[in-house]
């Protein structure tokens, strides 16, 4: 039986089992505790059943993390790569400024953290893999700290990009499987008719020039703002 030499393919195996714990639910950092505005847009009758969530995660990934967050992923796993700490400052910069509600705002302060006292419980902070490697950006935002895990686990960049999309979407279904309610059977067609959409999603994401960039997500900014005075709610703001 031929046997394959010790090593071969071990650092992608790793670098894969890294990015499954990255983006795993049972990652301990609370994202289930947020919702995105999602919940605001169920109250308001926005978002009513499994058509017009579909409508709803089309219009935030087309407009929202195609023009956001996967192309500063990508920006951000560059600089972290080449060491080049004024990138990773104005970009985590760039993020925060485009948060356009307190929730917003809060959940990626939060999330980024959870995930840095993580890291450092495991010894996987940039000042703890290398002395020469950049510091984190003084209250660093979730996508920046995601960036560094991805980098330091060897996770390509496309896939790391793949896989916060995964999350995002996985996590939306959560919430509707909670709060709408929706049937777990309809979320697993949501995600069979949206993978497709999200890998494209990074294909056009890996495209964008920086002038380019920014989420145009009206509704989704008025539903999170909405939320934080919403009477009944699962979810935090």
């Amino acid at each position: 039986m031929h046997s394959e030499p010790a090593g071969i393919g071990q650092g992608d195996d790793l670098a894969l089992l890294g990015l499954m714990q990255l983006v795993s639910p049972a990652l301990p950092i609370g994202a289930f505790a947020f919702s995105q505005g999602l919940e605001s847009a169920f109250e308001l009758g926005w978002v009513v059943d499994e058509a017009s969530l579909g409508e709803w995660l089309d219009g935030v990934l087309e407009d929202g993390l195609t023009r956001c967050e996967l192309p500063v992923l990508a920006r951000l796993m560059g600089a972290w790569g080449e060491g080049d700490d004024g990138a990773l400052t104005e970009w985590d910069n760039w993020l925060a400024a485009n948060r356009e509600t307190a929730e917003l705002a809060a959940e990626d302060a939060r999330l980024g953290a959870s995930l840095t006292r993580l890291l450092g419980s495991l010894d996987l902070l940039p000042n703890s893999v290398s002395a020469e490697a950049p510091a984190l950006p003084v209250g660093a935002g979730y996508l920046t700290v995601f960036a560094w895990t991805a980098h330091v686990r060897g996770v390509p960049r496309r896939q790391a990009m793949l896989g916060f999309g995964w999350a995002w979407l996985e996590n939306q279904l959560a919430v509707a499987c909670k709060a709408l309610p929706l049937g777990h059977t309809a979320a697993q067609r949501l995600v069979e008719r949206l993978r497709p959409t999200l890998v494209g999603a990074v294909d056009q994401a890996l495209s964008l020039q920086d002038d380019e960039l920014g989420p145009i997500l009206p509704g989704l900014a008025l539903a999170s703002a909405l939320h934080e005075t919403q009477y009944s709610r699962l979810f935090r703001s």
